[in-house]
């Protein structure tokens, strides 16, 4: 692992956001440059850890719920820094034998791939170090090719992704991942949204783009238009923290809810699940 990492640029002085929210999620593996984007981002958003601890949550949700609905297969794209539990994780706790491919332009990510591929015995889990403007690259990868099966459905997983690239283009981009991927695969995707509190997010854009990361928050319109031809599940396009797939389970043993009516921090984002017809 050592050798490894010495062998990749990682590019410390320049902050990237899977070591932003790596430094959000807890972990050790950012840098100062992070680290400074990261304080003016919580000033903007005092709720962002949180906020990056809902978006890991929903993975955990969805692909569980994906993998009891049948699915074997997952592409993950901005997989980001291991934190567990990971994505085949989850997938391997319900089917031994899910396949799954990272793909991340980070290259810490790319020194820490060993960490990704410890799965089930039967299962497979693969690394792809590129980005997710290059669909084509991602798609023509021979570990892509020959790890997934594209004859059956994949779960395309895209979290807290697609408000890193700016202006209409993402839909094209999502739309080349999506169309070699047969009927009965799935998006699913949580959004950066100005919905819920306009000034909190603008704010944080305005801390990403200063520190040299372009984002672009959406709203439900612009959020909904990457579903425009997926069915999606229930319960919609919603508030991260709101997306359950059938009714919301009772807080872990020694965790407790909000009270009644007590205020809820404003949402950040929207969580979705699509399915291709």
């Amino acid at each position: 692992m050592a050798a490894q990492k010495d062998s990749v640029d990682l590019q410390q002085n320049r902050a990237h956001s899977a070591r932003i929210y790596d430094y959000f999620l807890g972990g050790k593996d950012n840098y100062p440059a992070d680290r400074e984007a990261a304080e003016r981002i919580e000033q903007a958003i005092p709720s962002v850890r949180g906020v990056a601890r809902g978006n890991r949550s929903f993975m955990v949700r969805a692909v569980r719920h994906l993998s009891e609905l049948g699915v074997r297969q997952f592409l993950d794209i901005g997989t980001g820094i291991p934190t567990e539990p990971n994505l085949h994780q989850v997938a391997q706790e319900t089917a031994s034998a899910a396949r799954v491919v990272y793909v991340d332009n980070d290259p810490i990510v790319l020194a820490h791939a060993r960490a990704l591929l410890i799965g089930t015995p039967d299962g497979v889990t693969q690394y792809v170090h590129a980005d997710l403007t290059a669909p084509e690259q991602i798609l023509s990868d021979p570990t892509v090719r020959e790890t997934l099966d594209l004859d059956e459905p994949v779960a395309l997983s895209l979290i807290a992704l697609c408000h890193f690239v700016p202006g209409d283009r993402i839909y094209d981009i999502v739309d080349s991942l999506l169309a070699p991927l047969p009927s009965g695969s799935y998006l699913v995707m949580t959004h950066l949204t100005t919905d819920f509190d306009p000034a909190m997010v603008e704010g944080t854009v305005q801390a990403y783009r200063a520190s040299g990361i372009e984002m672009e928050a959406r709203d439900y319109r612009g959020v909904s238009r990457f579903f425009r031809d997926l069915e999606v599940l229930e319960p919609g396009i919603v508030a991260i923290e709101d997306w359950y797939a059938g009714e919301k389970p009772p807080p872990p043993a020694g965790v407790t809810e909000l009270p009644t009516g007590a205020p809820r921090p404003p949402a950040a984002g929207y969580a979705a699940v699509g399915r291709k017809k």
